[in-house]
């Protein structure tokens, strides 16, 4: 009987002993750390090409072709970049990556840009990006740039709007010769919409709709030159 009891006492001491230095394995130990964070990107800042101007930088290549240098100003927590650069002319998008502040890209000359940079970081898919902006890269023999495509203001992109009657169509013109004349006001229900109204001198023009009606428009920009450039084509919706 004594020897029974004395193997159950030394029994207990040992789960007792292995359950206080967790030998279950259950709660022993600290846990696994978690990885630190990688921090977001922050936004460049652009420096070259400037915004709305006119660039006659770079090395040319041929009568319609020059190689122009991008910059931009380092960003914190950032491992790359990618250069966003579309022609204006044909809507078309070309993307080039640098692990440096800058790049050397290729360019048509005469032709309107715009451009934006894109930060990234190893370890994250969070990015930032910079702000927009335009230029003109400078060709043979032109003494007056087109104008930039207008811009719109409101209604946004792509909107939809509480209902109403009347919409208050705002955009915005630039032109590096700064001779912007008029513009011409393409705008309806259909795609894409005819001529409204030609000869405005404003930036903004006011038009009639309808609830639950989807309407495009576009502005046609004119200098006094004669040069003509139409925007791209906006939308929105009426609720």
């Amino acid at each position: 009987m004594k020897s029974t009891t004395l193997k159950t006492w030394s029994l207990f001491l040992v789960l007792a002993l292995a359950s206080s230095c967790g030998g279950d394995g259950d709660g022993g130990g600290d846990p696994d750390p978690q990885p630190t964070p990688v921090p977001a990107p922050s936004a460049a800042t652009l420096v070259f090409p400037a915004d709305n101007t006119e660039c006659n930088e770079g090395e040319i290549l041929s009568d319609t072709q020059s190689r122009v240098l991008f910059q931009w100003n380092a960003s914190p927590n950032t491992d790359s970049y990618q250069v966003n650069l579309t022609n204006l002319n044909t809507n078309s998008t070309a993307l080039t990556n640098s692990t440096a502040n800058e790049a050397e890209i290729t360019l048509l000359r005469g032709v309107p840009y715009e451009w934006f940079v894109v930060s990234r970081a190893n370890g994250t898919s969070e990015t930032a990006s910079s702000a927009v902006w335009r230029f003109y890269n400078a060709g043979p023999g032109i003494t007056n740039y087109a104008p930039f495509p207008a811009e719109a203001v409101s209604p946004g992109r792509g909107a939809t709007i509480s209902t109403t009657t009347l919409v208050t169509l705002e955009w915005n013109g630039n032109d590096i010769d700064n001779d912007i004349d008029s513009y011409n006001l393409y705008f309806g229900s259909d795609n894409p919409p005819a001529l409204l109204e030609s000869g405005i001198t404003d930036t903004s023009f006011e038009v009639s709709v309808t609830s639950g009606q989807t309407y495009y428009w576009q502005v046609e920009t004119v200098d006094s030159a004669g040069n003509q450039t139409l925007s791209e084509l906006f939308n929105f919706r009426v609720e």
